[in-house]
Parts: C-alpha cells; sequence; structure tokens
C-alpha cells in the first residue's frame, strides 16, 4: 500500500469514527439536555456585558467544578437531601408543583446555579431576585407544628448550603481529577458569596465545616414529606429515555451520601450499579464535554478558551 494511500485509509477510519462517536453522543445529549431543558435558557443576553466577570470569575474554581458534568449528579442529590430538613421539605409539599411538573423544579435549579456562577452581576442579581420572590409566600406550618417560611435566613442555608455540599461532593468522587483541601475551601468559600446575596446563614466557610454542618444540623428529622419527597425523586413521571439517564444519576447520587443520612431518607445504593457514578459521569463528560454557560462566560470575559474542554453548541449566538 502506497503512503498516499496509508493516509487516505486512516483519514477515512478516523472519519467512520467520528460519525460513530457522534451517533452515540446524539442521544445522550438529547436525554440529558431533556432533564435539564424545562425552564428559561439562562444567559440568553450575557454577551451584552462583555468584560463583566460576574461574581466568581473565570480563575475561580466554582466555574470548573459547575462546568464539569459531575454537576448533573449533584444537583440530584441536593434535592434528595434537602428533604432532610423538616420545614425545608413542608414548604416543598405544600407549595412546589413537583409532581405536576417532575423536572420544573431540576430546571429552576439549574438556571439559577448557571447564572449566579456564570453570568454577568445584572444575571446574577437577576437571578438571585427571582429566587427571593418565588421564596417569599412560602409559608406555612410543618409536621413539627413549626412555622417555617422559605425566605428564613437558616431555611435559606440549608438549600444553599446542600447544594453546595452536593456539588463538592460529586465533583469529588466523580470530577477528573478531585480537588486538594485548599481548592475545596475556595470553593466553598466563593459559593458563600452566592448565599449571601440570598440572605442565607449561617454559610460554613470550609468544606469539612459545610458537610459537619449538614450531618449534625438539628432540623434534620424524618417526616411523611420527606418519604413523598424522595419517594418521588426516586421514580419520577419520566419518558422512558430520559428515565435513563435520570435513573442512574439518582443511583450516583446516593451512593454519594453518608449512611447516617441515607438512614434517614430512607436510600440505599444499589449494588449492581455500584460503580455508576464515576462511569456515568465519564460517559457524560466524554459525550457532553464542559458546560457551554462557562465557554460563553469565558467569551464574553475575553478569557482564553481551553482546547477541547466544550463539545456542545453555544447556548446563544456569538456576538461579533
Amino acid at each position: 500500500m502506497s503512503e498516499r494511500e496509508s493516509e487516505s485509509r486512516s483519514e477515512h477510519d478516523e472519519s467512520g469514527l467520528t460519525a460513530i462517536v457522534g451517533k452515540l453522543r446524539d442521544p445522550v445529549v438529547s436525554a440529558m439536555t431533556g432533564l435539564f431543558s424545562h425552564g428559561p435558557t439562562p444567559l440568553a443576553n450575557t454577551l451584552d456585558y462583555r468584560g463583566d466577570p460576574g461574581l466568581l470569575g473565570p480563575d475561580s474554581v466554582s466555574w470548573r467544578v459547575l462546568g464539569d458534568a459531575s454537576v448533573f449528579a449533584g444537583g440530584v442529590r441536593a434535592l434528595v437531601v434537602q428533604a432532610a430538613h423538616a420545614e425545608v421539605v413542608a414548604g416543598v409539599e405544600d407549595h412546589s408543583t413537583y409532581r405536576t411538573d417532575p423536572l420544573g423544579r431540576l430546571s429552576r435549579t439549574s438556571v439559577y446555579v448557571t447564572e449566579t456562577t456564570y453570568g454577568a452581576m445584572p444575571e446574577v442579581e437577576a437571578a438571585v431576585e427571582v429566587v427571593r420572590r418565588a421564596h417569599r409566600p412560602v409559608k406555612g406550618t410543618s409536621e413539627r407544628n413549626l412555622p417555617y417560611s422559605a425566605a428564613r435566613p437558616e431555611m435559606a442555608a440549608w438549600v444553599h448550603n446542600v447544594l453546595t455540599d452536593s456539588f463538592l461532593t460529586c465533583y469529588q468522587a466523580f470530577g477528573p481529577e478531585p480537588l486538594d483541601e485548599a481548592d475545596a475551601n475556595r470553593f466553598v468559600a466563593e459559593q458563600t458569596k452566592v448565599g449571601r446575596l440570598l440572605g442565607a446563614d449561617p454559610l460554613p466557610e470550609t468544606a469539612n465545616e459545610l458537610r459537619d454542618w449538614i450531618l449534625n444540623h438539628q432540623d434534620r428529622v424524618a417526616t411523611n414529606a420527606q418519604a413523598n419527597a424522595v419517594s418521588f425523586l426516586r421514580n419520577p413521571p419520566l419518558s422512558p429515555p430520559v428515565k435513563i439517564g435520570y435513573r442512574l444519576l439518582f443511583e450516583a447520587a446516593v451512593a454519594t451520601i453518608p449512611a447516617d443520612l441515607r438512614s434517614q431518607l430512607g436510600v440505599e445504593p444499589n449494588d449492581r450499579m455500584a460503580d455508576a457514578g464515576g462511569k456515568v459521569t465519564a460517559g457524560l463528560r466524554w459525550a457532553l464535554g464542559a458546560s457551554p454557560s462557562w465557554h460563553l462566560a469565558l467569551i464574553r470575559c475575553d478569557a482564553p478558551i481551553p482546547e477541547g474542554l466544550f463539545r456542545q453548541a453555544l447556548p446563544v449566538a456569538e456576538a461579533d
């Protein structure tokens, strides 16, 4: 075989492999984006704010952590663990539309995290205000006969801190490379900036303090509302393709929850899927690359674009 024929065959083989990879990737992209696309498109006008680094900026640990595929498992984990707080889950039970809109809460959380992480400051402030406005009418009485209000700093703290801990935990378990202690603490400290805008208090500033605060929280009490929420999260009414992806993420998320907290929540890892988390997240990382919102934010900041990190199309058209 001549050198030219060899090169031609190599190019043909490479082209064929690319086509196969594309065919495999498309269903994964479709299924996973289906989980998180039941709300407004985040950062739709972010390129109007050229040069604005937002709250955290391109050198933050948060941009790296929340741009990784492990964020999918982290989001599901957060919803499960948040149900452990008696008054927070009472608010979900009494006021949320999760039964009629099973992916709405997940999508709204995704939009909020994306905009507060990667948005320019006007987008960050607008995202926080949307959440604060949604929380104002969420009031009532829990099964323990205690009053609750989602606008209270301590309830906002549980929701925010569990979200931070879940993203960090899943990145450490399923990310491309675990953060060292200094970067893990940087991530938690960066996230307190978001929590303060939300009015949350207290806000632990290191990874160990955050974990201990959650595990030893006085309002961790098993309730009927908790059981209802976890039962729904375990088996939501989703279309078959989307449900397969969601179920794998759920199992990955449960595997990272500490045993004592799993016992309260009534969830246990599926032994047959014990190593699913790493494989699923690695597959998503291969199929999706890093978050296109991270890519867009780097463009807005005129920051360097890491080669080979991004694979999806930008969520909005890049301005000239």
